[in-house]
C-alpha cells in the first residue's frame, strides 16, 4: 500500500531516507505520524525507526543536517535531535532502532534487543500505530501495514497487534493510553481490549505515577475526556489511580429518596466546560469540584440527601490529591479556589443581589472570576429544560449585576487598596494576628462599600480601625 505523503512528509525526511540509503540500512517513519497522516489530522511527533544500530546514524544526520538539542539514550538505543525545513520549519525527530522486548512480571523495565522490522511493529501498543513509511527511495512513501492498522482507523476502532493481555502486562500504561486514543480520536475498543484492562487494571500500579498523570492530562485535554474517564471507570483504573474520585460513583437510595451519581454528573460537567474552555486546570477543577460529596453525605429525614460543607472539605482532598499523583503545585491554589467557591454564584442567582454580595464575590474570586461562571454553567446537567433554561437565565443576572458594580476592573486584579505591609509601615506594626485582623477590616469595609477602593481612604480606615482595637475610642494616642 502506497500513499500520496510527497506533498504532507518535509522533505528533510527524505533526506534522511536517501542516508539510510548510502548506509545500506532500513529507514521508516513508524507510530502517530503514520497514523495521522492517513487522519489527515496535524502530525507531532515524528518517530523514524532504522534497522541495524542507529546512534551512528543518528550522530550522521546530526552532522551532516545541522541537528540541534541533540540527546543521546545509549542504553534504549535512541537520540532526539530537532531539525529544520525550509516549508515546514523546526520539529522534533526521534531515532530508534527496531527492537523487541522482553519484562519480567513485577517490572516495567523491559530487556531490550536488536530486533526486525516485524518486531518493533509487533511490539506496538495497538494496530492502528503498528504502521510503517518507508523512507528508503526504492520503496518511498510505501506503508506497512501487517495488522490491518489502516483497516481499523478506517473502522475507528482500538485492538492490540497481539494478544491484549500480552500487550497491557508488557506495559500497563498501555491501558491508560487506550482510554486517552478513544477519547481524543473517538475510537471504540474491542470487547477483547476491555476485558483485558479489566484483568490487567491492578498492574498499572507498578508504573510510575508521574507516566500514569501524563497520560491522565492528554485525557483530560481531549474534546470530549468523559470518553476515556468512564472507560477508566469502568475497567478499574480509576479506582487504582485516583480511588477519590471513583468513590464519588453510585446511587444510595433511603426510604425511597435517590441522589444522582456524583461521578457521571462529574463527567457531564468536565465535557460542559471541555466545549468551552481548553484550560486544563479548569477542567481538573470540574473532576474535583464534587471530590468532597462521599465524606459529607447524610440523608435527613422530611430533607433527603444533603453535601453539606463539600465546597469547604473540597479543597483539602484536593491538595492530598496532587499531592498523591505529583501535579505541578503552581495551579493548586486555583483549583482550590474553583473548588471552594464553586457555589457561590447559586444562592446569588436566587434571591435580589446586593452590590456588597457582588462585591465579595468578585473580590473572592479575583482575576478567574470569569473561569468561575463558566463552571458554574457547566456544573448544571438536569435534563430537564425548563430548570436549566431558568437556571441560567438566573446566572445570566447574576453576571449582568456584576457588570454594573462600579469597581469590577478593580476587585477582580484580587488586590485591595493596601498591603500588609503598608498597614506596618503607617502603624509602625511587626507582623502579626493585629496586621491580620486589619486588613481583614480593612477588605470587608471596601467590599461592603463602607469605604471607597482608594489608597488614601484605606490608610485613614485603618488608623481608626488600630485605635478602636487597642480601644481608644477618642482617635487619638495615649501619652
Amino acid at each position: 500500500m502506497t500513499t500520496d505523503s510527497q506533498a504532507l512528509l518535509p522533505e528533510i525526511l527524505y533526506r534522511i531516507g536517501d542516508m539510510a540509503d548510502e548506509n545500506g540500512i532500513g529507514c521508516y517513519l513508524v507510530g502517530g505520524y503514520v497514523r495521522d497522516m492517513i487522519m489527515q489530522r496535524a502530525c507531532t511527533d515524528i518517530d523514524i525507526m532504522v534497522t541495524g544500530d542507529p546512534l551512528p546514524f543518528a550522530k550522521a544526520v546530526r552532522d551532516k543536517l545541522n541537528g540541534r538539542n541533540f540527546i543521546l539514550f545509549e542504553r534504549f538505543r535512541t537520540a532526539q535531535l530537532e531539525l529544520s525545513d525550509p516549508i515546514q520549519g523546526s520539529f522534533k525527530v526521534e531515532l530508534v532502532g527496531a527492537r523487541k522486548e522482553s519484562y519480567n512480571n513485577d517490572s516495567r523495565k523491559p530487556v531490550t534487543l536488536i530486533g526486525t522490522l516485524d518486531d518493533d511493529l509487533s511490539r506496538r501498543d495497538f494496530t492502528i500505530n503498528a504502521l510503517a513509511l518507508v523512507l528508503n527511495s526504492k520503496e518511498r512513501n510505501q506503508i506497512i501495514d501487517r495488522f490491518n492498522g489502516v483497516a481499523d482507523i478506517e473502522a475507528r476502532i482500538l485492538k492490540t497487534p497481539l494478544d491484549p493481555l500480552q500487550t497491557f502486562s508488557d506495559d500497563p500504561l498501555r491501558m491508560m493510553r487506550a482510554a486517552r486514543f478513544s477519547a481524543q480520536l473517538d475510537f471504540r475498543l474491542l470487547p477483547d481490549v476491555v476485558e483485558a484492562m479489566k484483568a490487567m487494571h491492578e498492574r498499572i500500579r507498578i508504573v510510575s505515577i508521574e507516566r500514569v498523570s501524563q497520560e491522565f492530562f492528554k485525557i483530560m485535554l481531549s474534546p470530549r475526556p468523559s470518553r476515556g474517564l468512564i472507560i477508566l471507570y469502568e475497567t478499574g483504573l480509576l479506582q487504582e489511580i485516583l480511588p477519590e474520585v471513583a468513590s464519588m460513583a453510585g446511587i444510595e437510595q433511603v426510604d425511597g429518596l435517590g441522589h444522582k451519581d456524583t461521578l457521571f454528573h462529574t463527567f457531564q460537567v468536565i465535557d460542559n466546560v471541555a466545549a468551552h474552555s481548553g484550560n486544563l486546570w479548569l477542567r481538573v477543577a470540574a473532576l474535583l469540584h464534587d471530590i468532597a460529596k462521599p465524606a459529607t453525605k447524610r440523608f435527613a429525614k422530611h430533607v433527603g440527601w444533603t453535601f453539606h460543607g463539600h465546597d469547604a472539605i473540597g479543597p483539602k482532598i484536593v491538595a492530598k490529591i496532587f499531592r498523591q499523583m505529583r501535579w505541578p503545585l503552581d495551579p493548586l491554589d486555583y483549583v482550590q479556589k474553583m473548588v471552594r467557591l464553586h457555589h457561590r454564584p447559586i444562592p446569588l442567582s436566587k434571591e435580589e443581589i446586593t452590590d456588597s454580595a457582588i462585591r465579595r464575590l468578585m473580590f473572592d474570586a479575583g482575576e478567574d472570576l470569569q473561569d468561575l461562571m463558566h463552571l458554574c454553567r457547566a456544573d448544571v446537567t438536569s435534563k430537564n429544560p425548563r430548570k436549566v433554561s431558568r437556571i441560567m437565565s438566573n446566572f445570566n443576572h447574576v453576571e449582568e449585576k456584576i457588570s454594573e458594580v462600579g469597581e469590577k476592573d478593580q476587585l477582580a486584579k484580587w488586590r485591595p487598596p493596601i498591603s500588609g505591609e503598608d498597614i506596618m509601615a503607617t502603624l509602625g506594626l511587626t507582623e502579626g494576628k493585629m496586621v491580620g485582623m486589619i486588613k481583614k477590616r480593612m477588605e470587608n469595609a471596601v467590599i461592603d462599600g463602607l469605604i471607597a477602593y482608594d489608597r488614601n481612604t484605606a490608610l485613614d480606615y485603618i488608623r481608626v480601625i488600630y485605635h478602636e482595637l487597642r480601644g481608644e475610642t477618642n482617635g487619638g494616642d495615649k501619652q
